[in-house]
């Protein structure tokens, strides 16, 4: 239900329109209420599909990064599972998303300058066979041939991520870890994995510049509309984290 309620009915752009359906609802009988839900609804959904307003957010997820970490005592890396392509359990198999790919190859850009032995954490999500985990280490071992240590396949959130990972690496005396995910995510995992007990350092991933300059900028695209949907659950998630944990 955490889940649904996170990355669903209250993720962009369901919210909106959700409420755009309900005040059409409220229309038929409060004509006037009605419809400047559906307008604020609706220009709410424009604007988080703007360039303009999606970096910004993005921006804002990702303030209070330092902008270097020392990395030389670290002990370990830490992947971060991002998603997974669900397969048909035939012919199709489960398969890394765009957000895992990515931070394979963050990981791998770790481990050539680090050397540092590799864990990757990230459980099954619903309605797939193969664990984010199993499929990262794969990935790295396979196409980037990047020894991979540890493997947690159970962890559901960001949170279990650092706790299981926490069960993983404490008995190797480990305490010093860099975390490897997007620099939107790493807020929030990195408060996560100091709870946990660790020394988390983050691994320098690119950052989002603000865009407010072109025309552009102040019209909708798909990408800014994703865009907007990772920074807002990163922003009302950590608020979350933090009232919760």
């Amino acid at each position: 239900m955490e889940r649904l309620l996170s990355h669903g009915f209250l993720a962009v752009p369901t919210v909106f329109i959700t409420v755009c359906l309900l005040g059409a609802l409220m229309a038929l009988r409060w004509r006037g209420a009605g419809i400047a839900i559906v307008l604020g609804a609706s220009l709410c959904l424009f604007t988080a599909a703007t360039p303009a307003l999606s970096s910004y957010l993005l921006h804002r997820a990702e303030a209070g990064l330092p902008q270097a970490a020392a990395l030389d005592k670290a002990q370990a890396i830490v992947v971060l599972g991002g998603d997974v392509e669900p397969g048909n359990g035939a012919d199709i198999p489960d398969r890394l998303g765009a957000l895992s790919l990515e931070r394979v190859a963050f990981a791998a850009a770790a481990y050539r300058r680090l050397h540092l032995p590799v864990a990757i954490s990230g459980g099954r999500p619903a309605g797939t066979r193969e664990s984010e985990g199993a499929l990262m280490k794969a990935a790295l071992e396979t196409d980037f041939e990047v020894p991979v240590r540890w493997v947690d396949a159970r962890s559901r959130n960001t949170w279990e991520n650092a706790a299981d990972t926490a069960r993983l690496l404490r008995p190797a005396g480990i305490r010093t870890v860099v975390i490897v995910t997007h620099a939107w995510h790493l807020p929030r995992a990195l408060w996560s994995f100091e709870r946990a007990g660790f020394i988390a350092l983050p691994w320098p991933a690119p950052r989002d510049a603000v865009r407010a300059g072109r025309p552009g900028d102040f019209l909708p695209d798909a990408t800014s509309l994703i865009d907007s949907y990772h920074a807002l659950h990163e922003l009302i998630g950590g608020v979350y984290y933090r009232l919760r944990y």
